[in-house]
């Protein structure tokens, strides 16, 4: 691989390489550009010495910082070591990888980086293609440098048009997903205002199970804070606790209120409340998961015999866990059409004795760890 520093070449060798056998057209050269306080870079890849000699000298008139390599992976470590250049121009026709090749490289990992190919007389037709597949343009030999000059101006002001237009579209794509990510965090919050003001109002219809969501939630914060849990999740609780019957809107009144036995058809009726639940709040699986795994989950038990997916163990989420007791416990400590209230303290007992087999040791001793029997009687008590 041959490759130079510009700061290296003296002026010279534009002179040197002016002789007939590398078909040069030789014109008087404008002035040298201005320096500006960042220079474009440019990589010159052709396997003749002398070509490239000479269209390095070119741009450097021009006001480039330029590099050479001798071929393709030669090209390629130049730029993998010092980064994406403003413009490449490659021969077509290179002993081992040609001009194409490294243009289809370049097209996938630079592609800022204006191509301009450099092509025989006979190459015309694919050099065409070449600008088919990418390149800005092309120049045929002999070179003839007030060509290449005109064409490397005109590729640089489409480059920085075409990148400003990048970054002006990466701009308004950014500002749209912010706007949708906006929109749709206001469009989540009204949905989960609306349901849950739709559990209230379903509470609404009978007076035994009215402010029953809120109260599961209460406790179910208080075992996530006694289990340390982090505010996120107390938070995910929360909302877990207030949504976690939703699904019951799709069972008939006449079932809900039944003061008899079910029958198996109705028990069927109600246990389907918990996969209607997480049906009704797929809007919020990507973000509250966890509370859709309480909706469906809330009626597992550890011991694997619950409902809908026979879990158990570890298999229900923490969550489900922790709302399984605040919801067993405010059913047991609140009166019924189908039953009286437990007394607080038999309640506590029922949850002792069911730890391990329905509900989460762990979890239930949270639990009785923050109760006291007068704290509960005051919460349940009319007001």
């Amino acid at each position: 691989m041959a490759m130079t520093s510009s700061a290296h070449r003296g002026g010279a060798a534009l002179a040197a390489a002016a002789g007939p056998t590398i078909g040069l057209v030789l014109a008087p050269s404008h002035p040298a550009a201005e320096s500006v306080p960042a220079r474009p870079r440019a990589l010159v890849v052709d396997d003749d010495d002398e070509i490239r000699r000479v269209l390095r000298r070119l741009l450097e008139r021009e006001g480039f910082d330029v590099q050479e390599a001798d071929g393709v992976d030669g090209a390629l470590e130049v730029l993998a070591h010092d980064g994406e250049v403003g413009l490449v121009i490659s021969d077509l026709h290179m002993p081992h990888r040609n001009g194409t090749e490294l243009l289809n490289e370049l097209l996938v990992q630079y592609p800022d980086t204006s191509v301009i190919m450099v092509t025989g007389d006979g190459d015309v037709s694919t050099a065409v293609e070449c600008l088919k597949l990418g390149a800005v343009d092309y120049l045929s030999k002999p070179i003839d440098l007030p060509v290449v000059r005109a064409r490397v101006a005109k590729a640089m002001r489409d480059r920085a048009r075409n990148v400003e237009l990048r970054r002006l579209q990466q701009t308004f794509e950014e500002d749209l997903q912010r706007e949708v990510r906006t929109l749709s965090h206001r469009n989540r919050a009204m949905f989960i205002a609306q349901v849950q003001m739709a559990v209230t109002m379903l509470e609404a219809r009978d007076a035994y199970t009215r402010g029953h969501s809120r109260r599961v939630a209460e406790y179910s914060t208080v075992i996530g804070r006694q289990l340390d849990l982090d505010v996120m999740l107390i938070d995910e609780l929360q909302l877990a606790g207030e949504l976690h019957d939703i699904g019951k809107i799709g069972t008939p009144d006449a079932v809900l209120r039944k003061a008899g036995p079910l029958t198996a058809e109705e028990v069927a009726q109600i246990r389907r409340h918990t996969i209607d639940g997480e049906a009704m709040l797929a809007a919020l699986r990507d973000d509250h998961p966890a509370v859709l795994q309480v909706v469906r989950s809330h009626h597992e038990r550890v011991d694997g015999t619950g409902f809908p997916d026979g879990l158990c163990g570890n298999e229900i989420s923490l969550l489900a866990r922790i709302v399984s007791v605040a919801d067993a416990f405010d059913a047991m400590t609140s009166t019924r059409t189908y039953r009286e209230l437990q007394p607080t303290a038999s309640a506590f007992e029922v949850l002792r004795q069911a730890a391990g087999a329905q509900f989460d040791p762990v979890v239930v001793t949270a639990f009785l760890a923050t109760q006291s029997l007068a704290a509960v009687e005051q919460r349940n008590s009319p007001t």
